[in-house]
């Protein structure tokens, strides 16, 4: 396996025949630079991903609709925490979600298999990144972790699609770890402000869900989207949550006021997850993004193709 840190490297696909014109004129590729990772079609950025000077975890900073929307916003000044779409837990105690008390860090040390193919669906990117999340008092190293990103580009259907997958592992030494946290700990995304306050939360179940508090709510679907208008421009973004992952379906925490979050969390608040050295963990989970309203049948459709593939 090849290793690629902080150098510049652009990979391009060569296929046999492509789903697209699109496509056939400029195919999807990977770009590394010394602090982001970027995939990208042409001379367009479709997800660019930060692992460099970062002050606790890396995330996916920026996420682009198929017209070119940007819907993540990173560590706006109400909470620097919020990293764009970015996965944390409590381990052992140690919180890697908020950034006080000596938070724990998720530290990049490598990145692993870059893959660039077509699906049946169409053309797709991904690459792996090999992290250690650290106990920052003892420097313990606490859990290692696969992350794999994958953006596709869906033949005939007008979606970015990023998947998401964290392989959880524990360390050489360590029995086991206790995951825990509060009830929006889990793979969660901050939008861009001016989708705050005004958007519209829906999921597969079409339930309301549980009142946490205020505008907080917990519900359990196998997806969960949030329709608003980002800098003036209509845009549908759905979280889709693998059936095989732990404690399925999904348990999603959402709340549009004073600002909009979605996330993607395992009822930890509830009842702590205990990870065996034995047993890693594997959790999996898109993010699908359009242009304008799309209906609760076009965003299951997407959601059955990607478990179908995943």
């Amino acid at each position: 396996m090849k290793k690629f840190d902080k150098v510049v490297i652009v990979l391009w696909l060569v296929v046999g025949f492509l789903a697209s014109a699109v496509f056939a004129e400029d195919p999807p590729r990977v770009v590394v630079e010394a602090d982001a990772v970027s995939i990208c079609q042409g001379e367009r950025v479709l997800m660019r991903y930060l692992y460099g000077n970062v002050p606790f975890k890396p995330c996916v900073q920026q996420l682009f609709s198929p017209q070119g929307v940007n819907i993540l916003r990173d560590s706006p000044a109400d909470h620097q925490h919020h990293h764009a779409l970015m996965f944390a837990v409590a381990v052992d105690g140690v919180n890697f979600w908020e950034e006080q008390k000596e938070p724990g860090r998720q530290l990049h040390r490598s990145f692993g298999e870059v893959k660039i193919g077509k699906s049946d669906e169409g053309p797709r990117a991904e690459f792996t990144e090999q992290l250690d999340w650290i106990n920052p008092r003892s420097k313990e190293l606490l859990l290692k972790e696969d992350r794999t990103i994958e953006i596709r580009r869906m033949s005939g259907v007008d979606v970015t699609l990023l998947s998401w997958q964290s392989n959880l592992t524990v360390p050489p030494g360590k029995d086991s770890v206790v995951l825990s946290g509060s009830h929006y700990f889990g793979l969660g995304m901050r939008f861009v402000e001016s989708m705050d306050g005004k958007g519209q939360f829906r999921n597969a179940e079409g339930k309301a869900g549980e009142v946490v508090r205020g505008d907080e709510r917990l519900t359990f679907a196998n997806w969960c989207a949030y329709s608003a208008e980002a800098n003036g421009k209509p845009v549908t973004v759905a979280m889709f949550g693998h059936p095989d992952n732990v404690r399925g379906p999904t348990s999603w925490f959402t709340m549009t006021k004073p600002f909009a979050y979605l996330s993607a969390t395992m009822n930890l608040h509830k009842e702590p997850l205990k990870v065996a050295a034995d047993k890693p963990l594997v959790l999996r989970y898109a993010v699908a993004l359009w242009d304008g309203p799309v209906t609760d049948e076009q965003i299951n459709r997407i959601y059955q193709q990607w478990v179908r593939n995943n």
